[in-house]
Order: structure tokens, then sequence, then C-alpha cells
């Protein structure tokens, strides 16, 4: 009898949990628009996936001045009251290939936080963060008035 009582319990728990998982993280996968850059100059795509219910991993590469490429984890938590709206903080990995040639091929981290919208009513997420960046080659140093703006798909 004990062990059916322990094995009701550990459903019970893992039920929970899963309902806990769903309500944190608004979809599974999306790809979108995103405008980054300090000035709003460099414009690309974007895939968000998410690995665990309360992680993702984002890729994206813009275009502009630079080519950049970079990749992303964050934890996102829902804001209770508000749905289909979410926190996130994270940090990421950089690298600008400039499309000039005054400019130099830069490799940086970017921390970030942010606000992530997925309108309950369509498969569209919206989101708007703050990434300074801390560029470790060619005159490192930290630029701390970094923005993105993304429109996203949701796939799943």
């Amino acid at each position: 009898m004990k062990k059916y009582i322990l094995s009701f319990a550990a459903a019970a728990v893992l039920a929970l949990t899963a309902q806990e998982a769903k309500a944190q993280t608004p979809y599974k996968s999306a790809i979108g628009v995103v405008f980054d850059g300090y000035d709003g100059a460099n414009v690309g795509v974007q895939y968000k996936t998410a690995i665990s219910n309360s992680t993702a991993l984002q890729f994206q590469a813009a275009f502009g001045d630079w080519v950049t490429l970079g990749a992303d984890w964050q934890y996102e938590k829902a804001i209770r009251g508000a749905e289909g709206l979410a926190w996130y903080a994270g940090v990421g990995a950089q690298l600008g290939i400039p499309t000039k040639d005054h400019l130099k091929t830069n490799f940086g981290l970017r921390p970030q936080v942010g606000l992530e919208w997925k309108i309950p009513t369509i498969p569209i997420g919206l989101h708007l963060d703050y990434k300074p960046y801390f560029r470790l080659t060619n005159n490192s140093g930290f630029v701390g008035d970094g923005f993105t703006f993304g429109i996203k798909y949701v796939l799943r």
C-alpha cells in the first residue's frame, strides 16, 4: 500500500510540474525578424527554441554594417496575471564580421534582460530586450547601448 501511495504522490508531483512548465514557456519554437544593433541598423532573422520548462536557446543572424551572428541562452519566467507575458535574462556570444573596409571583425559576450509577449489569440510573439556588449577583441571594452526588438511567428 505504501508503494502505491508513493507512486501516486510521484505522479501528482510530475503532473503539477508539467502544468507549471506549460505556464512558464508560452511556446516551443518560433522564427522571426529582429532589429538588432546599437542604432537599429542591423536587421536579420532569429530562431528561438525552448530547451526546458524555463530555458531557451536563441540564434540570430543580422545584416547591416556588420554581419552579426549570435547565440543566446535565456532563463524565462512568466509574469503572473499577464497572459502570454514573460521576462527573461541570459547571456550569449556574438561574432561581428564587418561589411565595410574600415571595420574589424570582433567577438564578445552579451548579457541580456527583456520582455516577451506571446499574443494569446494568434501565433505571434514580440520581444524587447537590453543587450549590453562586452567586446573581447579589437579594442576590447564595454558598449552599453544595445537594444533589440523582434517579431516572431510561433511554430509550435
